[in-house]
């Protein structure tokens, strides 16, 4: 009987696990076999994302973070007791910032104002030990918003009289923190900088413009500025708007000024610019030559054409003193001469000396000479005879001097007073000289050692009056071709 019960356990025991096992079977095989009752059910995503999922890996406190959980953490940790309003190293050390310079546009400079225009990227680099962290991040970059919870150097432009800092889409600033502490901070910006231009070589002249920055408010004693082993990035051919200038270079210096609130480190950029001289040549020097040149044609008019060559020389004259005015037009209120106001002020005196030599002309032909109410016409060449008291009278009444026109056939085909001191030069010159001595040098350069004319001749040299455009034609082309060679080798050699 006992073992008749331990068998019906036994069997019980065996039956009833089974059948409790059934339902969980088919709970797991169910998806499959009614997939026309409940439609398309997902997979189950476990074994895809066991299989596909990629688990970053984190030296330190952080390897069971991710990237953004432990970048939120670094930067939580290190800004929480930052102080941004201290610099680094205060108390102990100044504070080191490296600069580096990229220009990226230069120009336009203004004459009229004295100022240029610089767009540049400016970047100063220190270290900050409050910034040090651990982790597998080489380096955060920060935006324009997360700039302001940093130190930033108080750095500031001198010579600046406009500064504008871009924003569009965002504040064009950037700070990157290293794992060492090392901070870089850029900035781009356009400045309106100050250049002192000294104009007195104009249109010949270069210039240096400074770009000069310091800190505010920290002296040398706390902050220290070095260049990145002067690293100047500069990239000629991104819309430089120089226009009347070349760039030649760029230099740099470095200098501790004294001021009331300390001695401050400043820094100074300088870019040399040397101006193109085609656009003042053909606004400026052409138009004056030309016009000091078209003065002359006076001379080549007759002496009878009183309109002609009067119009001619005063407007002449008023060409020069437009042009004069037009270079200063757009150019600053100097107190001294430029080489261009000089080189214009002498085409003016040609200019008008042009006009005077008319004048004198006119003056000593129709003045000193008084012809008489009813000449004698017998040739069509006219020859006028001077009239002359005796010698005795002539020393006490130098100015009376009257030649009568006559008619002559023996005449040269000049027109013009026969004076008795030229009368007795030509018979001297003639057995003196005979044919050794030129007919060009007897006839216009002649001393008169003895003249029995007027005493203003004697001694001197006789220059005929009717031969003064003769004269001019030479001596003013002469004249004024060494003065342009005297010039340009002083300009361009200074």
């Amino acid at each position: 009987m006992l073992t008749k019960v331990l068998l019906i356990l036994l069997g019980m025991s065996i039956i009833l696990p089974s059948r409790s096992e059934e339902p969980r079977v088919e709970l797991e095989n169910g998806p499959s076999a009614h997939d026309d009752v409940y439609g398309h059910q997902p997979q189950a995503p476990e074994n895809k994302l066991l299989s596909e999922e990629t688990v970053p890996t984190f030296t330190g406190p952080y390897h069971r973070l991710g990237n953004l959980q432990a970048a939120t953490h670094i930067l939580n940790s290190i800004l929480n007791n930052y102080d941004h309003k201290l610099r680094p190293g205060i108390g102990e050390k100044p504070t080191v910032v490296t600069v580096e310079l990229s220009v990226n546009t230069l120009g336009p400079i203004s004459i009229l104002d004295m100022e240029y225009t610089i767009d540049i990227t400016f970047c100063q680099t220190w270290y900050d030990e409050r910034l040090r962290y651990n982790g597998s991040f080489e380096s955060f970059v920060l935006n324009g918003d997360m700039v302001s919870q940093l130190w930033i150097p108080d750095t500031f432009f001198r010579n600046s009289k406009r500064t504008q800092e871009h924003v569009i889409t965002m504040p064009n600033q950037m700070a990157r923190i290293h794992k060492d502490g090392k901070v870089l901070y850029t900035i781009r910006m356009t400045i309106d900088a100050g250049c002192l231009l000294h104009m007195l070589k104009f249109p010949m002249d270069s210039h240096s413009c400074p770009l000069s920055f310091s800190s505010f408010s920290y002296p040398e004693s706390e902050m220290i500025y070095k260049w990145e082993d002067f690293k100047l990035e500069i990239n000629e051919e991104n819309s430089w708007k120089l226009f009347q200038f070349d760039f030649t270079g760029v230099t740099n210096t470095t200098e501790t000024i004294s001021t009331p609130a300390g001695d401050f480190m400043v820094m100074t950029l300088f870019f040399n610019v040397s101006r193109r001289f085609g656009f003042v040549a053909f606004q400026n020097y052409v138009p004056s030559s030309v016009t000091t040149m078209l003065s002359w044609v006076s001379f080549w008019i007759k002496k009878d054409s009183a309109p002609a060559r009067t119009s001619l020389g005063i407007t002449s004259v008023l060409t020069m003193t437009t042009l004069g005015t037009f270079s200063r037009k757009n150019f600053p209120r100097v107190s001294y001469v430029t080489a261009l106001d000089f080189y214009i002020a002498i085409c003016f005196v040609f200019c008008f000396c042009a006009l005077m030599e008319f004048a004198v002309l006119n003056f000593l032909t129709y003045n000193w000479t008084k012809p008489r109410a009813s000449p004698r016409f017998r040739h069509p060449h006219i020859r006028a005879r001077a009239l002359t008291p005796p010698r005795a009278h002539v020393h006490q009444h130098p100015e009376a001097f009257v030649c009568q026109i006559e008619d002559s056939e023996e005449s040269d085909g000049e027109e013009g007073p026969f004076c008795p001191a030229q009368q007795s030069f030509r018979r001297r010159t003639i057995q003196k000289a005979g044919n050794g001595c030129c007919k060009w040098c007897k006839k216009y350069f002649c001393v008169v050692p003895s003249c029995e004319g007027s005493i203003w001749q004697q001694g001197r040299l006789f220059i005929h009056i009717y031969r003064l455009d003769n004269y001019s034609r030479v001596v003013f082309p002469v004249t004024f071709f060494f003065f342009n060679v005297l010039y340009w080798l002083v300009c361009l050699n200074l």
